[in-house]
């Protein structure tokens, strides 16, 4: 059985993102045919994210979305896929929400889809490669009708 966790490590209140997400990518992990899968999605401001970043990436910026994929394991004879963790930044995706005008929600989604499609293998380094993840992320987001318009 496949699950995710949902934690929010800011004072930003998050229900209806949260019930929304789960929704989401309930959906995502029956679409990519997932079973026996868990992940973490973090909910963080952008001092922690700046911080990871800086630690593991070399990078001393705040930045939107990391992930970190973890490796598989097996347990009494199940091999059970622990994909790993996503931290998104609250703060960057309010800010980005509002340059690209939409809303928080479709900010908060989309970074939640790119997280977990990096978990997956998925990258956009090269073009070929950012078009077969983008168009994954963008048929989720399609199929809930979370779009880039202001909501």
């Amino acid at each position: 059985m496949s699950c995710f966790y949902l934690f929010n490590e800011t004072d930003v209140d998050l229900k209806q993102e949260e019930e929304t997400l789960r929704k989401l990518l309930s959906f995502a992990l029956e679409k990519e045919q997932l079973k026996d899968v868990e992940f973490n999605i973090i909910f963080i401001d952008n001092e922690r994210i700046q911080e990871i970043n800086r630690v593991y990436r070399g990078i001393d910026r705040p930045t939107d979305v990391i992930s970190f994929a973890l490796e598989d394991y097996k347990e009494e004879g199940i091999v059970h896929r622990m994909l790993g963790d996503i931290y998104i930044s609250v703060e960057k995706a309010k800010g980005q929400a509002e340059d690209y005008g939409h809303s928080f929600l479709r900010e908060i989604c989309f970074l939640a889809v790119h997280g977990f499609y990096h978990l997956l293998g998925y990258d956009h380094m090269v073009p070929e490669e950012e078009k077969v993840m983008f168009q994954k992320q963008e048929e989720l987001l399609d199929a809930f009708e979370i779009r880039r318009e202001v909501e």
